[in-house]
């Protein structure tokens, strides 16, 4: 299949007419705040390495690094301000102590934009993100409140993270209605070890016209073969951010079956003569309904890695390899309306040309 593109060959987000490049720039790792990232005169280079290839669209949240990677940004970005889209996020807790600096309410929002703006040194966020639902604000008071930024030129598109996809719609239908700014963008983790947003979250993004930007599009790193069966770990506890390591055992993929789906990455990446990552990149690319993974390197020579991804074409036989390995198992209804019993009592002994 091939899929070969560039980063200056954009794409559409969503149901809006903002153009974009196909693989994003995350900077959770510029600043060195949190034990793991690149130093900022690192985070220089792959930013203008990115930048003069054409990438165009840079991801990033009020509290990475503390609050650093804005910071770190926004210094980049200002030259080239008007050749950017950039994407920032809300929710999470800027002051642990303050109960109120975290959350999905009106509060923290426009607190949060005001941080964010602040600290990107710019007058508006192109793309503002739901970062994660946290289960108590009702979803009219976020959709209110974020089209009342949209009205005053704050914010320009909206997106939503890591939410449950019954809320999501439950949110999209409701700008829809009332007219408020709808949702343009998904931001969730997708790769060949979390394929379980196949079920309910992609589908859903496709109806309701966002754009899917899978993060950890490499499984943390477990899909570039970093990590071996000495690293399983299913370590769970609040602090275990301390190293990158941590951080992936905390979203539970160190365990035995990534390993077995990142041997398959390994030998489809052997016949290519690429590298394992490229592959990782190549398959999220052909799935339907992504338009720009998030990258987050650490180093020039990753992210260059990371971006020749683009050119990377695997063929019909390599991506049913490597769907097969990583298949997920069907949930109800798919799984009981999906079986050939249920079709026939739904469509008889006919055959319905699907669209």
């Amino acid at each position: 299949m091939d899929t070969t593109t560039a980063l200056d060959h954009y794409r559409l987000l969503g149901r809006s007419g903002l153009r974009v490049s196909p693989l994003s720039l995350g900077t959770m790792t510029f600043g060195a705040d949190w034990g793991w990232g690149a130093d900022e005169t690192e985070a220089r280079r792959i930013f203008d390495t990115y930048v003069d290839r054409g990438g165009n669209f840079i991801d990033t949240s009020v509290n990475y690094t503390n609050g650093a990677a804005e910071q770190i940004l926004g210094r980049f970005a200002k030259a080239k301000r008007d050749q950017l889209v950039l994407a920032t996020k809300y929710t999470m807790a800027r002051d642990p102590a303050n109960i109120n600096s975290g959350g999905n309410h009106r509060y923290n929002l426009v607190r949060s934009v005001e941080t964010s703006l602040r600290q990107l040194d710019t007058d508006r966020i192109d793309l503002m993100y739901v970062h994660a639902w946290d289960f108590t604000t009702r979803p009219e008071e976020v959709m209110r409140a974020l089209d009342d930024l949209v009205r005053a030129g704050k914010v320009l598109y909206l997106g939503i993270c890591n939410t449950p996809a019954w809320r999501i719609a439950q949110m999209q239908t409701l700008a829809d209605l009332r007219g408020w700014s709808p949702l343009v963008a998904l931001q969730i983790e997708y790769s060949l070890v979390e394929r379980t947003v196949e079920h309910e979250l992609l589908p859903m993004a496709q109806a309701l016209g966002l754009g899917v930007l899978p993060w950890s599009p490499l499984g943390g790193g477990i899909l570039t073969g970093k990590y071996s069966a000495a690293d399983l770990s299913d370590a769970n506890s609040a602090d275990v951010a301390g190293d990158r390591k941590g951080v992936i055992a905390s979203i539970g993929h160190l365990n035995a079956r990534s390993l077995a789906i990142a041997d398959v990455v390994g030998s489809v990446a052997d016949e290519l003569g690429v590298s394992r990552a490229q592959v990782a990149l190549a398959w999220t690319l052909a799935q339907p309904g992504v338009v720009s993974p998030i990258i987050g390197a650490r180093t020039l020579a990753q992210a260059e890695d990371n971006l020749d991804a683009l050119t990377v074409t695997l063929s019909a036989e390599q991506l049913q390899r490597l769907d097969v390995a990583s298949a997920v198992t069907p949930i109800f209804p798919e799984r009981f309306i999906g079986r050939p019993m249920a079709q026939q009592l739904i469509f008889g002994t006919s055959t319905l040309q699907a669209r």
